[in-house]
């Protein structure tokens, strides 16, 4: 009786969450198989008019500018947008991503800066140079794997470009040599779990392998949702059609039906094969959801736990903790900076370099012969990243992220948020990923500056400049800044893209989801052990 109440919970388990979660998994699995060849789909771009609302640029917000490059009479702006070059007054708009291939994912500019008197372009798939002459940009070649540029900066006479695993030095802009920072002080052979979890949801843990295999999940996920909703409506289906033919079973495992009573009907033989065959179909049906969920649910269920860690609230806990580097994998690198390189400044009144990583702020000595310094008192920075990391004179630096700005003294560890001057003091205990200011850029022209909030936009840094004196977003830009297929993917894989539907909520999209499908993942596993393979071993007899 037990086990029969057991099977019982299970199939309403397996049915009813199913059902409601279908369509957002093959969502899921979709967009992960996107997500993960970005550089495969980075030619594709979506039109943001075919988006929800919040999609659209308004104000230059969505990380539309993340910096600016002043030069002669004009200001380069860049970001999201590509590169667009504009007057003093930023009135008049140029297009100036010439050269750059097709697809907004191959113009997202991390920096630009000018170097013997041309222009370099770190971008997210590698760095380009632009002269004065040629009126288009130029991919270089760099001597490493990954070309991801996160920075780039001015060394006296040495351009420096930093990836997410190497430093890159050129005195010429035209050859580079790698150089892979020391280890910092105290250094521990560890990784961020969230990194971790990261790698393994999208397979990149285990390379190009693990990335195939989590793709194989995607379509597995699709194959599951498809033949469960089949299993689902087929009952209705096959009982409409024999109800169509006026024909009823007389057994239910019995795969032609009988005729009931002595009504003399006829019917044809397509009519009753067309019944056979949607009989055959749905024990098929059921055949192969049984069997590919069985094999693949321990890996579903794998897939499914980290995807929820990568999105808050279940993100908060694990977002700076460390934990050992699995041996073997992508993350087994000699390299104690792999893949933790963010932002890079050269601090020419100390003869230092400034490292922004995943680790924190360190301090490297320019012949970067010793190990780094952490810094003894750290900016808060979000865990999306450093986007703002300016000079304010000696000993001063902007720092911007996700986390707010604040004005960091680097010389005596004084740390003050930019918008209310109050000293900043470090949280205790598990803190929100994210600040009340989303910082997402900064802009200077002249004496005018703006720093830019992910969801407002340009705001004036100072009371000087009201917000709207930053010109409005000119329709050509707009409408030459659509969005990538792969950032259409994140949207939709992080929940963000119903947050016009449910607000807010929208946060608690990924681990609801997560929790639904790992429920019928488990109770259809044991619905297959308790029945289906119980079915099989007697057949067998």
């Amino acid at each position: 009786m037990a086990r029969k109440n057991w099977i019982k919970t299970f199939k309403k388990l397996h049915k009813w969450p199913a059902i409601i979660i279908a369509f957002i998994a093959i969502l899921f699995a979709a967009s992960g198989i996107v997500m993960n060849h970005r550089q495969l789909f980075s030619g594709v771009d979506v039109s943001r008019n075919l988006l929800p609302k919040n999609y659209r640029y308004k104000n230059w917000n969505l990380a539309a500018v993340r910096g600016s490059v002043q030069l002669e009479g004009a200001n380069l702006l860049y970001g999201n947008i590509g590169v667009w070059k504009t007057d003093g007054d930023l009135q008049k708009f140029e297009d100036f991503n010439q050269g750059f291939p097709k697809g907004i994912d191959n113009r997202k500019i991390y920096s630009v800066i000018q170097f013997n008197e041309e222009l370099f372009a770190g971008t997210h798939l590698g760095l380009y140079k632009r002269s004065k002459t040629d009126g288009f940009w130029q991919k270089l070649e760099i001597p490493v794997d990954k070309e991801r540029i996160a920075d780039l900066e001015i060394k006296d006479n040495t351009l420096l470009v930093l990836t997410r695993h190497y430093l890159l030095e050129s005195t010429d802009g035209l050859n580079f040599k790698k150089i892979q920072l020391p280890e910092p002080v105290n250094y521990q052979r560890k990784t961020g779990l969230f990194n971790t979890f990261w790698e393994l949801h999208s397979g990149e843990l285990f390379g190009l392998a693990g990335k195939l295999f989590v793709d194989l999940l995607g379509l597995v996920t699709i194959l599951l949702s498809v033949t469960g909703l089949l299993h689902f409506f087929f009952p209705k289906w096959i009982k409409r059609r024999k109800k169509k033919i006026g024909v009823q079973f007389g057994k239910v495992d019995h795969p032609l039906p009988s005729l009931v009573g002595k009504r003399n009907l006829k019917i044809s033989e397509d009519e009753t094969g067309s019944v056979e065959k949607l009989v055959r179909f749905k024990k098929l049906n059921l055949n192969w959801h049984n069997v590919v969920g069985y094999v693949f649910a321990l890996f579903l269920l794998i897939n499914t736990f980290s995807g929820m860690h990568l999105r808050p609230p279940l993100l908060i806990p694990i977002a700076n903790k460390q934990v050992n580097i699995i041996p073997g994998t992508h993350l087994d690198s000699p390299n104690p900076w792999f893949d933790k390189l963010r932002r890079i400044h050269w601090d020419a009144a100390n003869q230092r370099y400034i490292f922004s990583t995943v680790d924190g702020f360190f301090f490297a000595d320019e012949s970067l012969s010793d190990k780094l310094i952490p810094a003894p008192v750290q900016p808060p920075v979000s865990v999306m990243g450093c986007n703002v990391l300016e000079s304010m004179g000696d000993n001063y630096l902007m720092v911007g992220s996700f986390s707010g700005m604040f004005v960091w003294n680097t010389k005596n560890g004084m740390i003050a948020d930019l918008f209310t001057g109050k000293p900043y003091q470090t949280p205790q205990g598990m803190v929100r990923p994210i600040g009340a200011n989303t910082v997402a850029g900064f802009v200077q022209s002249g004496h005018k500056s703006w720093w830019f909030d992910y969801s407002r936009g340009a705001i004036a840094l100072n009371a000087q400049n009201e917000p709207e004196t930053f010109v409005a977003m000119p329709d050509e830009v707009r409408k030459a800044s659509s969005m990538s297929l792969w950032n259409v993917a994140l949207e939709i894989h992080t929940g963000r893209i119903f947050e016009h539907l449910v607000g807010s909520f929208y946060i608690l999209f990924v681990p609801l989801a997560g929790i639904c499908l790992m429920l019928v993942i488990i109770s259809g596993f044991f619905l297959w052990w308790m029945v289906f393979r119980k079915k099989k071993e007697k057949r067998k007899k």
